[in-house]
């Protein structure tokens, strides 16, 4: 017996095995945007061998390309197929919700996963697996703090505008840094979309716009390695740099001791741990609505203590 793999970009498409369909478990994934950045992609490659791994388990990937429109169709598409649970990495958490509730009517479980839905969709979900984003943004904003002695003038680079993991690291940042180190103040927040050219141009606007910046803040290392190389290029020197979702390339700049520090987070336990949310919640089990996996701080100081991110 063999575990399957369907994988698309528009119409979900199913492979016929030589399996009885009472022994297997047929889960639906429709993703963000997985060509956006190396989180994704190893993510998605993650969850195929963690399927591919279990001889009872049929999965459908697809990938919304970051468009709204296309992922509620990859769901719809889903829910016709009559798949027996569909993971969803929404593309918006709050556009994706009449799809969601579709697939609970239909008596489709739904596990959402990485980003949380917008509140109004809970009640349609059967749980959520992922990083808790409110705390890393604070996470973040203490060790902003710590970097600056708790006091100077920061920018922000958020995520893509309106996708719920942005909008938590943004909110735990702000609050936090507000209660713990109230004399650091933000000069601007603008979005890098997830993107590290469009973060350093960002950043390069934040530079001509600024005469003196003590700090950034960047939503996940790929955008804060973007601002990072802004800096270096216009010879700006003596800025903190700390991000979230610890990528290589911001592990790699921490070993220099150009990047202060960031969150280490797994898209390997990411997707391991939305494919296992999925199958304990189609067998019955007692499943949490949230689904936390750990996400520690990780700095120039305790890099050593992690093995360097393979995205």
């Amino acid at each position: 017996m063999f575990s399957k793999i369907a994988l698309s970009v528009g119409i979900a498409s199913v492979m016929a095995f030589n399996v009885a369909a009472a022994e297997t478990v047929r889960i639906g994934i429709t993703q963000n945007n997985v060509g956006v950045d190396s989180y994704q992609t190893t993510y998605e490659k993650a969850f195929i061998e963690a399927a591919n791994a279990d001889e009872n388990v049929e999965v459908v990937v697809l990938d919304a390309g970051g468009d709204v429109a296309r992922q509620i169709g990859q769901m719809q598409d889903l829910i016709q197929q009559r798949v027996d649970a569909i993971i969803i990495w929404p593309t918006n958490g709050q556009a994706v919700i009449p799809a969601v509730r579709q697939a609970k009517s239909a008596g489709i479980p739904v596990i959402v996963t990485n980003s949380k839905i917008a509140d109004a969709g809970m009640d349609f979900i059967a749980a959520f697996s992922g990083p808790d984003n409110i705390r890393q943004g604070a996470y973040s904003a203490e060790m902003m703090c710590d970097a600056l002695d708790n006091k100077g003038q920061i920018v922000q680079i958020a995520g893509q505008p309106g996708y719920t993991t942005a909008i938590e690291r943004a909110k735990g940042f702000e609050d936090r840094l507000a209660e713990a180190c109230p004399e650091v103040k933000i000069l601007e927040t603008q979005p890098g979309d997830w993107n590290r050219e469009k973060a350093q141009r960002t950043m390069e606007n934040f530079l001509t716009k600024y005469d003196h910046i003590d700090g950034v803040y960047a939503g996940d290392d790929n955008m804060g390695v973007g601002a990072l190389n802004a800096a270096k290029a216009a010879n700006r020197d003596g800025i903190i740099f700390i991000g979230a979702t610890n990528f290589a390339v911001g592990y790699e700049a921490m070993e220099r001791g150009e990047y202060y520090g960031s969150v280490y987070q797994s898209p390997v336990d990411d997707a391991r741990a939305a494919l296992q949310t999925a199958l304990d919640v189609l067998a019955g089990k007692d499943v949490p609505k949230l689904n936390y996996f750990d996400t520690p701080k990780i700095t120039r100081d305790t890099l050593s203590q992690f093995d360097k991110p393979v995205f």
